[in-house]
Order: structure tokens, then C-alpha cells, then sequence
């Protein structure tokens, strides 16, 4: 005779596994970034979800390039950013680290393992830190068509002011990935902070979106990196026009791309975690923080 309530128990085990229902007793109801899929059957990475022996010697000699800016007083980060990069960031594997500063010569190398290599970039430093941040998808249209294709596969982009405290390898590796941030981990779509005027190029209509993506960390294949900074730098120019700009820069730009090209992989919140966000236990894992930091200070 089957024992149905130990079978519905083990179902409802195995559904709490594959979903990650990591839910506190102030959460009223499950949401959408605490899955395992997307409703359009992208992965969402939690701790768990994949097996690394396996997907490390599938991306054995994977070349990866790691993006980063570090201008006026954001080059007080780099350091820290590059020696935990070393640490925690794809270890093991090829990495060529695309660092792009108005100060070159007071960049510090840090001791490299071997494949890692570092690339200097001179560029020059916007007076407004909107612009500063903008500027990088211009940069990124340029390096993605004509120099990384020949170097690298896969590229990620971050924000310096930020450190690796726990692995970070090739799990988060995809056509095009994105992350949860973590603010918005739990919310409702309707509290999403996307640019809701219609005269932005940024522009998301109520209702629409699937998760609120922070531009501190994503990435992709060289190629599809190339259009999605095509996508949000003529929608930056196309704003410019106007004499306006998105509420939130670039990453209102991603957003509005990552509605209507939906990402092949969604990191959890694991992969950006604010030490002053809510819902702390929700993730297990926090593997790449962002600091603590005076914003004012950083920007003027």
C-alpha cells in the first residue's frame, strides 16, 4: 500500500529544493526572484542549483574578460576590486581584466595567478558622475565590436566599488545574464523603480517587466554584449536629444532592454548583496558586495 502522505512529503521537499523557497516568516508570499526559473525557463543561479566539478571542465579554456571603470576618486576601489577579483572571480580559469581609469599610473597590479591578465585604459573623466556612468556603455560599443571578439568569449561587467567575498566562477557564465538587486529582491513589479516617462527611450509601461536588474554586475557573450550597449547607448543619445535623462542612468537603459530581450540566465541576489538591504537571510551566499561607502564624497 502506498504511503501518500510520505510521497506528498517528499514532493514537497524536493519543490522547496528545486525552487528555493528560502521564505522568513515577515515574507507574505513567494516571490518571483526566490525561484529556480523564470517564467520564460531561464535559470535563476542560487548556491546549489548546478554542479561546479561539472561546468568548470566544460568552460576548460573559456576566455573570460572581467570590465571595470575606475575614474577621479572611484580609483580608491581598484585595488580592493582586483585583489578580491583574484581571490574569488573565476579561478582557475583564462581572465583579461579591462580597466578603464583617468589615472593609469597610480593603478597597483596586483599578484596575478596564471592566464590573468591585466589591461590599462586611459579615458577621460566626465565632470558629472551621471555622465561618468553613461559613458560606459559608449566605451563598451567600441571594445565589444573591435577588440575583445579576438580575445575573449564571454564578458562581465562591474562596478568597482564593490569586493568579492565569496566564489564567483563559471556558473554565472551565459548568452546574456543579469542580476537581481537585491533591493528590489522581494518586491512587486508595480514598486519597481523603472522610467516610466514615455518620452525616455528608457521607457517601461506599467505592467510590463519581470525583474528589476542593478548594473553593477552583468554580462554575456562578447557579441550580445555588443547589442545590448548599442540598445542602451542610442537610447542615452536619444535622450540627449530631448534635453532629459532616465531616472537611473544606464541601468535604466538595461532595464528597458532586458524587458523585451529576456536574459538566457538570472543571478540571484547571491551575486550583488547590499550589507544594508532587507531580507538578509534570504541569501545564504553574499558574494559580491557593495561597499559601504560616503556617495557624495565619491561623486564630487
Amino acid at each position: 500500500m502506498i504511503d501518500w502522505s510520505k510521497k506528498v512529503a517528499e514532493k514537497a521537499t524536493e519543490l522547496e529544493q528545486c525552487e528555493k523557497k528560502l521564505l522568513l516568516n515577515t515574507v507574505e508570499k513567494k516571490s518571483m526572484g526566490l525561484n529556480a526559473l523564470t517564467p520564460w525557463l531561464a535559470p535563476i543561479v542560487w548556491d546549489g542549483t548546478y554542479d561546479m566539478s561539472i561546468l568548470d571542465k566544460q568552460h576548460s579554456g573559456t576566455r573570460i574578460g572581467l570590465f571595470v571603470f575606475a575614474v577621479k576618486k572611484y580609483i580608491r576601489f581598484l585595488q580592493p576590486f582586483l585583489e578580491t577579483a583574484e581571490r574569488y572571480f573565476m579561478v582557475g580559469h583564462k581572465v583579461t581584466y579591462y580597466v578603464f581609469t583617468d589615472k593609469v599610473d597610480g593603478v597597483v597590479k596586483p599578484k596575478m595567478a596564471d592566464g590573468r591578465i591585466l589591461q590599462l585604459h586611459n579615458v577621460v573623466a566626465d565632470q558629472r558622475w551621471q555622465d561618468v556612468s553613461m559613458r560606459r556603455m559608449e566605451i563598451l560599443t567600441v571594445f565589444t565590436k573591435k577588440h575583445m571578439p579576438n580575445e575573449i568569449d564571454y564578458l562581465v561587467c562591474a562596478d568597482v566599488d564593490m569586493v568579492f567575498k565569496d566564489r564567483v566562477g563559471v556558473e554565472i557564465l551565459g548568452d546574456l545574464v543579469a542580476t537581481i538587486h537585491p533591493a528590489f529582491l522581494i518586491s512587486e513589479l508595480k514598486h519597481f523603480t523603472y522610467e516610466r516617462r514615455p518620452i525616455s527611450a528608457a521607457y517601461i509601461p506599467d505592467g510590463e517587466g519581470d525583474f528589476y536588474y542593478m548594473a553593477a554586475f552583468y554580462g554575456g557573450k562578447v557579441d550580445e554584449i555588443y547589442k545590448l550597449s548599442v540598445a542602451c547607448q542610442n537610447g542615452i543619445i536619444e535622450d540627449k536629444k530631448k534635453n532629459i535623462e532616465a531616472v537611473w542612468q544606464e541601468e535604466s537603459h538595461l532595464n528597458r532592454y532586458l524587458v523585451y530581450y529576456k536574459p538566457t540566465k538570472v543571478l540571484s541576489s547571491e551575486y550583488i548583496w547590499n550589507t544594508n538591504a532587507p531580507y538578509g537571510d534570504l541569501v545564504k551566499k553574499k558574494r559580491f558586495i557593495i561597499l559601504n561607502k560616503n556617495n557624495q564624497e565619491i561623486r564630487n
